[in-house]
């Protein structure tokens, strides 16, 4: 009777225990998006066991089980679209070919431009430039002389067109000049640079640095010290750098460690925020208001047609004020990285756009006038980096040319051009002008019949296919053949800088319409009712699994 009791006591006590634990488990569970994207671990395993295997020339062709007809004009597109690339790019293809040799990023961009299965007979028979010598208005001139309207915009630094930025760098050089490259001391544009910053921000201090990983970095490291507390919050599919907190994932061969990886505009991730006690900081990238708790698209993901963007302000807005409100109400440190997007949407930031202020902002790319940079701005209490009352308790992040006067310098030249009545007068009616231009785009494409759509937040734009295909990232080959330049993710993301006119953004809309009519000619969209999105995501599992066993 006595041990049946205590036993039973036991057995309440860590009934008492676990269930605490097991709730918050199952909590922490539902924040956690479905997707491979939402589960880092889960995600790692699955690509640890995926095969590699290509497919040679007749799969390469109708690996969607497209009819004769179709398959020889795919042959004889791609033949055409190789003898133009080698002829039209001649000086530009030997020169990334040399380089490659000696340069990884080469490699692994050459590599994945398109699904991995395509990648080795494509990289043989269609090679791709990667060299440019020139830059004016919005086009960029390669080796071969050949002009490319840029929707590039050089990942995120070109916002106002590449003279603002040689601007920027030229006259940012001749002040500092007298200077030059003494580091520890600090240039006079500096001054000027922290208030304008603070100003922006609408932040207490500031720090610089060398890239935009890198004040994320600091701008989490920060948050824990001053917290306390070990966990950070990023939200599914957001790019914060390469850092391993930050990016758990493939393609960090580091396990995951302290950090949450929760859904996006969800009600789940807010019961998360409001109820555990680890979490230091809550990591926003308002980039991901464009496809929330999804990637970053690339055309190396493009299996099938399944890839949607769209932007809804009024949403995303409410979701900001719900985190802000959460953070406040747990002392959790809200960051902003606007790395990517600073600047973009408006003079004062994601912050100003959306009406939501962060504890702290990272910048970067566009901010250093052309020159590498990043930059947090926090509040006081969250930037200290010792304390008065333990000497040693020190939260150190120092580089050696992080300030340096050439940057700073053309930092300077770009906060003031920022004030110009020119620059000013870009921002005016912004949103009307590249939301109507989306829309111009896909009337047209609707009008032509092709199975092309963009959504766009801003100048920043995705775009998506309507049709099941296996083929969809071809497209930007046809694009680079029509004088549109691509960064190497394809279409997945395409960057206009502001300062295109209505002719410029039309002649774009013209040449890309134009491409998408030759590749649909040259049989790449054949369709049949039995190709859907789901059966060729089941085509390529068997694949898989086939190679795998």
């Amino acid at each position: 009777m006595n041990e049946t009791f205590a036993l039973s006591a036991v057995t309440l006590a860590a009934l008492a225990l676990t269930l605490p634990m097991a709730r918050r488990r199952l909590e922490l569970s539902l924040a956690k998006h479905p997707s491979l994207t939402g589960h880092s671990r889960m995600a790692k395993r699955v690509a640890s066991l995926l095969p590699g295997y290509a497919y040679e020339r007749d799969r390469f062709f109708n690996s969607d089980g497209a009819p004769a007809e179709a398959v020889a004009l795919r042959r004889a597109g791609l033949q055409k679209l190789s003898a133009l690339f080698e002829r039209r790019f001649a000086r530009s293809l030997a020169m990334t070919t040399q380089t490659a040799e000696g340069l990884s990023d080469l490699q692994f961009t050459g590599a994945y431009r398109v699904p991995f299965q395509y990648s080795p007979y494509l990289r043989k028979h269609l090679k791709v430039a990667s060299f440019v010598r020139e830059s004016s208005g919005v086009r960029v001139t390669d080796l071969d002389g050949n002009q490319f309207y840029d929707l590039t915009g050089s990942y995120g630094v070109n916002v106002f067109g590449y003279d603002f930025y040689k601007h920027c760098m030229a006259e940012g050089a001749r002040r500092a000049q007298a200077l030059g490259p003494v580091l520890g001391a600090y240039h006079p544009s500096v001054a000027f640079n922290v208030d304008r910053l603070k100003a922006i921000s609408g932040l207490d201090e500031v720090s610089f640095h060398m890239s935009g990983t890198e004040a994320v970095m600091q701008a989490v490291r920060l948050a824990r010290y001053h917290t306390k507390k070990t966990h950070l919050v990023r939200f599914c599919g957001a790019y914060h750098g390469w850092w391993e907190d930050v990016q758990p994932g493939p393609g960090n061969p580091v396990k995951p460690r302290d950090t949450y990886t929760l859904k996006e505009m969800d009600s789940d991730s807010l019961r998360v925020l409001r109820k555990r006690r680890d979490i230091a900081c809550v990591l926003v990238n308002p980039l991901q208001a464009l496809h929330p708790n999804q990637g970053a698209p690339g055309d190396s993901s493009l299996v099938d047609s399944g890839r949607r963007a769209a932007f809804d302000r009024e949403a995303y807005t409410r979701w900001l004020q719900q985190l802000r409100q959460v953070c406040t109400e747990r002392g959790i440190v809200l960051i902003f990285d606007e790395v990517f997007l600073g600047f973009r949407l408006a003079p004062g930031g994601a912050q100003d756009y959306f009406g939501v202020r962060a504890d702290m902002v990272t910048y970067g790319k566009t901010l250093g006038g052309g020159f590498p940079v990043g930059v947090v701005c926090g509040k006081r209490a969250l930037m200290k980096r010792f304390r008065e009352d333990r000497p040693a308790d020190i939260c150190f992040a120092r580089g050696t040319f992080n300030a340096h006067p050439y940057v700073m310098s053309a930092m300077q030249v770009f906060l003031e051009q920022l004030d110009s009545p020119a620059i000013r007068a870009v921002y005016q009616g912004l949103d009307a002008r590249w939301n109507d231009r989306a829309e111009r785009m896909n009337l047209r494409l609707r009008e032509a019949d092709l199975p092309v759509q963009v959504a766009n937040l801003g100048s920043v734009w995705t775009v998506f296919y309507t049709r099941p295909s296996r083929y969809n990232w071809m497209l930007q080959f046809y694009l680079r053949a029509h004088g549109l330049a691509l960064s190497w993710v394809g279409t997945g993301r395409l960057i206009f800088s502001l300062n295109y006119s209505d002719a410029e953004f039309d002649d774009v809309v013209q040449r890309f319409v134009a491409a998408a009519l030759e590749m649909q000619a040259d049989g790449w969209w054949w369709h049949d009712t039995q190709l859907t999105n789901r059966a060729i995501k089941r085509g390529i599992l068997r694949e898989m699994l086939a190679h795998r066993f």
